[in-house]
């Protein structure tokens, strides 16, 4: 019998880094985070303070950095006298079965605090940070908005799981939107980057058929367009062309609608945007 059960989820996850395909105790971890699902972790800023000690602790570089996927948090976990004000965290494992992942799925059903991603054995992890959160609703209340406005049917689907198992790909988008008609696969997903992914989500959502994705990093927004008919001439974006605009949400000015989430208020925003379309 294995004591993963007596392991704490720093310990769970340093053996994970260097056994990626052990499902066992992989599980055990999964079971300990969603009993808690807000561990103590740290900040962007702190983090970087102590970037001298992560090198030294990780003894790894850039070449091989995306090959261990190492938790920032179970490095510098014991340095008790830090405190995370606003923590995000992305845990990644290699060689985790389709039929794993679903297991996992069934085990957080119930619990909406982590963005689980899976593509070709690859499953990441996302515990959102507050900043996430509040990014995320913000650009979700204000498309919304618009799209009640210019009276555009639509059905907001939230961070639901879009999955596919023939072509071993699975997301939850932070917001996700039928444009028209409610389908299965969404028409736009939207995502917040706080920090860097392990799993390429352009190619994640190519399988899945998502029409238009949305990526918020560096405070501003990135649109990507499937174009399905001529997938060669976009391979570098994995069949996906960059767009200034929208082309499933007619109309809506992307500069201004940056600017209005990058209002601080909640409320000014909303006013200056409802005035602005």
């Amino acid at each position: 019998m294995s004591n993963f059960q007596h392991m704490s989820i720093g310990q769970l996850k340093a053996y994970l880094k260097s056994n990626q395909g052990d499902t066992e105790a992989f599980h055990v971890l999964m079971d300990k985070l969603n009993a808690n699902p807000n561990p103590q972790i740290y900040s962007a800023s702190e983090i970087e303070k102590l970037g001298e000690l992560i090198n030294s602790k990780t003894n790894i570089n850039n070449a091989n950095a995306k090959e261990n996927m190492v938790s920032l948090k179970e490095l510098i976990e014991e340095l008790e006298d830090f405190h995370a004000d606003d923590p995000e965290e992305r845990f990644s494992v290699s060689l985790v079965s389709w039929d794993s992942y679903e297991k996992l799925l069934a085990k957080l059903e119930d619990n909406s605090h982590y963005r689980i991603t899976y593509l070709d054995g690859i499953l990441e992890i996302v515990s959102p940070s507050r900043k996430h959160e509040i990014t995320k609703s913000r650009i979700g209340s204000l498309v919304k908005f618009y799209l009640f406005k210019k009276q555009i049917r639509h059905t907001p689907i939230g961070s639901t799981t879009v999955r596919n198992s023939f072509k071993k790909a699975g997301a939850e988008a932070d917001e996700y939107f039928c444009i028209g008609e409610e389908k299965e696969i969404p028409d736009l997903a939207i995502e917040v980057i706080i920090i860097p992914c392990s799993i390429n989500k352009l190619e994640t959502y190519r399988r899945l058929g998502v029409k238009e994705v949305w990526f918020w990093k560096n405070n501003e927004l990135k649109l990507f367009h499937l174009r399905e008919e001529i997938p060669k001439k976009f391979a570098q974006t994995y069949g996906y062309e960059e767009i200034r605009t929208s082309e499933i949400i007619q109309g809506l000015n992307i500069n201004f609608l940056t600017e209005c989430i990058l209002i601080p208020d909640h409320l000014q925003a909303m006013n200056e945007f409802e005035q602005g379309i």
